[in-house]
């Protein structure tokens, strides 16, 4: 679900936090990629007459076509991604997987209403609605990223914490995902539409964490209790605060204890035994991947094994799987140019000496310039 309302708030309070690229702009970066995220678009979107592929044996395969064609589309244009799967969910999230369980109970309702009253179109928004990734969709694609040589990360807990993690050890440049809360648990640079652009002819949006809190005016802690209040994955909100009132009152008291001490509980209700604290806590300290064990690779397809799984297993084409391939091979090649700012570093502003060295130098040029243009007039 993410953090509501957080996009637009961030563009209308510090849109000069929020930059957009194409993909092309992305060449040589290492990009975290949540994986559960991906995959779920790719069951929602890669359909044939508005149902999932499947092979003859009735597995789905839309997560696998969409994986393997998408993962190679950001190859091509010079992206190393690493892909991180959710792990266990925090025990604060079960409220929320409740509530979207009890979603999906009455999207089969409607589902089965759309179905006998003959009305497509329902019957379709309600099909996605009961879209769910499972493990049996991530297992398939953790094999399949392991055979196109492309690494991913199992995370202990939530996926988009670990992204950001790996984003501050320096270890990729972004996370890239739809959901907000990767700039809540701190990643430096977060991507939407990354997967998306080329699709629906959508520019790449590049958040930028530390801009974003400096335009808004904002702590870190600060930040965290506002997209609480905005409303996330673990804990409820105060009723009748929007996201315009919320940002106002955390400029005005700094934090949701002092906001609590200064509102009408009669006007804005909090809820009962309200977790905002231990929310708080998951975002300031969340369950990561040790990144100092993170080795990122990125190595040849291994061709048939490949093959072997997409063709004869999951009963793809196989002269579009080895046209893949040779297209993952002649990345590779592509890739190791490296970006130029790869061999530069920024080394700041000239000290005070050296810029009164250069003005001193120049001076002098230009009085012997000046002097040689006078005697030459004299001649």
């Amino acid at each position: 679900m993410g953090i509501h309302g957080l996009a637009k708030l961030i563009a209308d309070q510090a849109p000069g936090a929020i930059k957009e690229h194409d993909i092309k702009s992305y060449f040589g970066r290492k990009i975290a990629i949540d994986a559960s995220m991906c995959i779920y678009q790719f069951l929602i979107a890669v359909r044939q007459d508005g149902n999932l592929l499947q092979n003859e044996d009735g597995e789905t395969t839309s997560h696998l076509m969409g994986m393997f064609y998408r993962t190679i589309r950001m190859l091509e244009h010079g992206i190393k991604p690493v892909y991180v799967f959710d792990g266990k969910p925090p025990q604060m999230k079960s409220g929320e997987l409740e509530k979207r369980g009890e979603r999906r109970a009455e999207a089969e309702k409607q589902l089965i209403k759309a179905q006998e009253a003959g009305e497509q179109e329902d019957v379709d928004k309600f099909t996605k609605r009961l879209v769910r990734v499972t493990k049996q969709h991530n297992d398939e694609c953790k094999k399949l990223l392991s055979l196109m040589g492309v690494p991913y990360i199992e995370a202990p807990c939530e996926a988009e914490a670990s992204c950001a993690a790996l984003v501050k050890a320096g270890k990729v440049f972004a996370t890239a995902t739809e959901d907000m809360d990767s700039l809540t648990f701190g990643t430096n640079v977060l991507l939407r539409h990354l997967l998306a652009s080329e699709a629906k002819k959508l520019p790449i949006q590049e958040f930028h964490f530390s801009r974003m809190l400096q335009d808004i005016g904002l702590t870190n802690e600060q930040f965290i209790d506002l997209c609480i209040l905005l409303g996330c994955d673990y804990c409820g909100t105060i009723k009748g605060i929007g996201p315009k009132r919320a940002i106002d009152l955390i400029k005005q008291h700094g934090s949701i204890e002092e906001i609590l001490d200064n509102i009408d509980p009669n006007k804005y209700p909090a809820p009962e035994a309200w977790l905002f604290k231990e929310a708080r806590g998951l975002f300031l300290d969340p369950d990561v991947v040790d990144c100092s064990t993170v080795d990122l690779k990125w190595s040849e397809p291994v061709e048939d094994d490949l093959i072997q799984f997409m063709c004869t297993e999951k009963q793809f084409n196989e002269d579009r799987i080895r046209n893949g391939c040779k297209k993952i091979s002649k990345s590779r090649q592509g890739s190791t140019q490296g970006r130029l700012d790869s061999f530069f570093s920024v080394t700041g502003s000239l000290s005070s000496k050296r810029k009164e060295a250069d003005v001193k130098g120049s001076a002098k040029k230009k009085q012997k310039t000046s002097g040689s243009g006078k005697f030459k007039k004299g001649k």
